[in-house]
């Protein structure tokens, strides 16, 4: 039987074509890998097509597309003979809407209305009266599209219910007696009358608040947890919840012994509020470990480049502040004039967005976090000071955890902070991205070795179970894409002399833009002409600034592409290219093991996201997506349990050595990781080892390998141990006294896993 708590596990994004029967194919090589569980992308029914599971559209059956009940029982008993258990996605905040025939609960509403016995599912505004759902064409006789077909009426692929009783007249005619009226895709942002998962109508927000909505979207979830099938739970979007505590304590509940984590993004510094889970998901542990393996001494050489490229004068918090307030007034203005009604004495709506867009963290959990309510107060009225009188009103009311307005604005200030954030903002400040990740602080340039050890002894201290992460497919960048990145901070002289070049050779108008495509390519190099404009397409209309979703400019967009083609078909352009990134490449891997190994062995639950055994070069989703070679991934497995020392080389095998070594020893042997002690090395380049002892292993890894090269390597730099002898799992290689030579240890690897005999 799998342990309760997972040693490790492993996200496999089970799709259309990656179905639950292939998923169970793996379970033999998941296994021998070492880690303890496998995690799935979400299994219940979702929306036809759906290449992600998070828009479900039936809680009470497994996702036929992916194989149905029959598949999921095939999954468990290949689980099963493994001897691995399962830890499974779940998404309590919304229901995929977007096709609202494969959702009977979204039809059902539609049909009746406010009289429907699924109306107290869905946060719907029904004071408007009709329920508003933007899918038509932005065409003022788009409703003249129109059919009616039985007792259905038609908009080309979309279907809708026709209440009882009429279905009389012209289609027109019959529309307009509906409980919903179609509309225009345009006017959704502005006039939705239901909660969305932040700014997509196709995922309409649930009220799993109430027990009954929870009991029913957590049956079939709850019978796999009985029968002993599921031992972990990962709760999506948390934020978006009405209480998420109270959420947590109901699962916590119905499920006592479940591994429970959350997708929750904490601003650094923040603290987790108490809840029964055993963590996050491990955004927060990426920070550290990517951060740890960035030079914090360069960082004004990158913002001299930053402002050379681009003539920014604008702060990052000023940035934050802007595309956040953005965010609030346009893409959720409808949820915005919700709350503002809730408070119709005031002006409520320019005093709401303000303290959203000052708002140091995703949310409040109150009364749990009040304090940053006041940081974001203060903020507002020094930016506002002519809203103070509507502010401290505001403040007055948003603090009472009763209060519907403060209830709407914790959910508000989350999707606001995601969107304005993550979505945006990541994209228009470009000065060194491997820094612009899902939980990082962009500002904050780096980790000192005495940074990481502090984070790491608290999180042993407070969630020693919780997730620990490099990649997931909301990650911006594959985590070997931020390894090699990292070097550019050790070689900022190098990157600024061929980025000023080569932005004067592949032109765009926004250079911005331009530094955070090249990085992009410098990083996942060599990438196919095809991603490459994939992810420039993306970015650009992410960050909004010239090009956009809601507004494309086909001029912008044509030299965006003629952009990247000069990459592909300069030759001189792409033999620099090509020449830079060899040069990077090896301090890159060197970065890559490096941060491997100490996600892997740090305090906490390490995931390895799908196929990021070997070199991961992906780029933002629907890039992290693409198929996995497993059958490359075995073939090399069985090279390496065969005794083979893979050399460090584009092939990945040392990761995929340093990956099984670790969660095979975390499996084996969970009581080697008890604790956590740093460990300095001696020498006058002992920073360059980050090295920590969890009890009864000790783990050494290179940081800032460019430097290390630069003084000629570790030369008399050592560690001092407690004289236990050990072993490294890596070459076993045997070392012992109490003082211990750093280059005999990374003779062969540039990290060592050493076991005290």
């Amino acid at each position: 039987m799998p342990p309760a708590t997972p040693t490790a596990t492993y996200r496999v994004q089970v799709r259309p074509d990656f179905d639950l029967k292939a998923t169970a194919e793996l379970s033999d090589y998941l296994a021998e890998l070492g880690v303890s569980h496998l995690y799935t992308a979400p299994l219940l029914t979702a929306a036809p097509g759906s290449e992600h599971g998070y828009d479900v559209v039936d809680h009470r059956q497994v996702n036929p597309q992916l194989g149905g009940e029959q598949g999921r029982l095939g999954l468990v008993t290949a689980l099963r003979a493994a001897g691995l258990g399962l830890v499974v996605d779940i998404v309590p905040n919304h229901a995929g809407v977007a096709t609202a025939a494969a959702n009977p609960t979204w039809w059902d509403v539609l049909k009746h209305g406010p009289d429907s016995r699924y109306a107290d599912w869905y946060d719907i505004d029904w004071s408007r009266g009709r329920l508003l759902l933007p899918v038509l064409a932005d065409e003022p006789d788009a409703l003249d599209r129109l059919t009616v077909s039985g007792d259905e009426l038609h908009y080309y692929e979309h279907r809708f219910p026709i209440a009882d009783g009429t279905g009389d007249g012209s289609a027109r005619e019959i529309h307009d007696r509906q409980h919903y009226e179609l509309a225009a895709w345009t006017r959704g942002d502005a006039e939705l009358n239901y909660r969305r998962f932040f700014g997509i109508a196709g995922l309409a927000g649930l009220r799993v608040e109430d027990p009954d909505v929870f009991a029913a979207t957590h049956a079939e979830l709850l019978r796999w947890y009985a029968e002993g099938a599921v031992q972990g739970i990962r709760v999506d979007h948390p934020d978006g919840l009405r209480d998420p505590g109270e959420y947590l304590e109901r699962l916590h509940e119905a499920a006592p012994d479940a591994w429970i984590v959350v997708e929750k993004i904490l601003a650094p510094g923040e603290p987790l509020p108490p809840w029964p889970i055993a963590g996050t998901t491990g955004y927060d542990a990426l920070a550290e470990v990517s951060g740890v393996f960035v030079d914090t001494t360069t960082e004004a050489f990158f913002d001299t480049l930053d402002h050379h490229l681009t003539g920014r004068e604008m702060s990052w918090h000023n940035l934050v502040h802007d595309t956040r307030f953005h965010v609030a007034t346009t893409m959720l203005a409808a949820e915005l004039g919700r709350m503002s009604r809730l408070a119709p004495e005031l002006d409520a709506g320019p005093g709401l967005a303000e303290l959203a867009a000052c708002f140091p963290v995703y949310r409040t959990y109150l009364p749990f976090g009040s304090r940053h309510l006041a940081r974001a107060r203060a903020e507002a009225g020094r930016r506002r000071p002519q809203l103070i009188s509507t502010l401290d009103q505001l403040t007055t009311r948003l603090r009472n955890p009763a209060d519907e307005l403060a209830q709407r604005f914790q959910q508000f200030s989350g999707a606001v902070t995601a969107k304005g954030v993550e979505d945006t903002a990541f994209y228009r400040w470009t000065r060194f991205t491997a820094r612009n990740e899902v939980g990082t602080d962009p500002t904050k340039f780096g980790l000192t070795v005495d940074e990481f050890h502090d984070a790491a002894q608290e999180r042993q201290q407070t969630w020693p179970t919780g997730m620990t992460t490099l990649s997931t497919h909301d990650t911006k960048r594959g985590e070997d894409v931020r390894a090699r990145l990292a070097v550019l901070a050790e070689l900022p002289g190098d990157w600024t002399e061929v980025i000023r070049r080569w932005v004067r050779i592949a032109p765009l108008p926004d250079r911005s833009l331009a530094h955070l495509i090249w990085q992009a390519a410098v990083g996942a190099w060599p990438i196919e002409r095809e991603r490459l404009h994939a992810y420039a397409l993306k970015a650009a209309r992410e960050a909004g600034t010239v090009t956009s979703w809601q507004r494309p400019d086909e001029r912008f967009e044509a030299a965006l592409r003629a952009m990247v083609d000069t990459i592909y078909d300069d030759p001189a352009l792409h033999r620099e290219v090509s020449d830079f990134v060899a040069a990077i490449t090896p301090p890159g891997w060197s970065n890559s093991l490096g941060q491997k190994l100490v996600q892997l062995t740090m305090p906490g639950v390490p995931d390895t996201y799908q196929g990021a055994e070997l070199w991961d070069h992906s780029l933002v989703d629907p890039d992290n997506r693409r198929p996995v070679d497993f059958g490359e991934r075995r073939a090399l497995l069985a090279r390496l349990d065969e005794g083979w020392q893979p050399p460090v080389d584009a092939t990945g095998a040392a990761k995929l050595l340093v990956t099984s070594r670790a969660l095979r020893l975390r499996r084996r042997h969970p009581e080697l990781f008890g604790t956590y002690r740093p460990v300095f090395a001696q020498g006058r380049v002992g920073e360059h080892a980050l090295v920590f002892d969890r009890g009864g292993v000790v783990v050494v890894a290179t940081r800032l390998p460019v430097g290390l090269a630069r003084h000629g390597g570790w030369h008399d730099t050592a560690l001092s141990l407690d004289g236990s002898r050990l072993t490294d799992v890596l070459t076993d290689t045997e070392f012992g006294g109490r003082h211990v030579a750093v280059a005999d240890l990374l003779a062969t690897y540039p990290v060592a896993l050493l076991v005290k005999q």
